[in-house]
């Protein structure tokens, strides 16, 4: 089965993200994107999603529009991993999380999308894989959009 990582993005105009009190993750403007694995996934649906991260025009041009994205403006992106994104909410009143990748394919993968988005060009800050994080921004718009590769 092909894979599809997905991306809860939202344009910000600062970031960050903190463990036990401590920021682990800082931007200023740029793009915070919430990056969740399912166990199907794979390392070309990640090298999918970095992309689609990096080239997606969510900033806005001289007349306003959303024409503008963070590779051509040089702005920075901070990748949280975030299973919850992979909840089923079908049944009942807990989410179940079996479609979410285990915590080692998860971790490879959300991995795989920062270093390509490294690789890209991208200026990346991280939080902490499997910590309990604070994440704190800014939305500016706001304009938040879910990818799935």
């Amino acid at each position: 089965m092909l894979g599809a990582v997905r991306a809860l993005l939202q344009r910000v105009s600062e970031a960050s993200v903190s463990v036990d009190g401590q920021v682990v993750g800082q931007i200023g403007p740029g793009l915070c994107a919430l990056v969740g694995v399912a166990g199907h996934d794979d390392q070309v649906a990640a090298d999918r999603l970095a992309l689609k991260i990096w080239q997606l025009r969510l900033f806005p041009d001289e007349a306003g529009n959303m024409n503008r994205s963070a590779a051509e403006l040089g702005l920075a992106v901070l990748v949280v991993s975030q299973f919850t994104l992979y909840a089923d909410t079908t049944r009942g009143r807990r989410p179940s999380f079996v479609q979410a990748a285990p915590p080692l394919l998860a971790r490879a993968l959300v991995d795989r999308v920062v270093s390509q988005l490294g690789a890209a060009g991208a200026r990346v800050a991280t939080g902490r894989f499997g910590a309990m994080m604070q994440v704190r921004l800014v939305n500016e718009g706001p304009v938040t959009v879910m990818l799935e590769t």
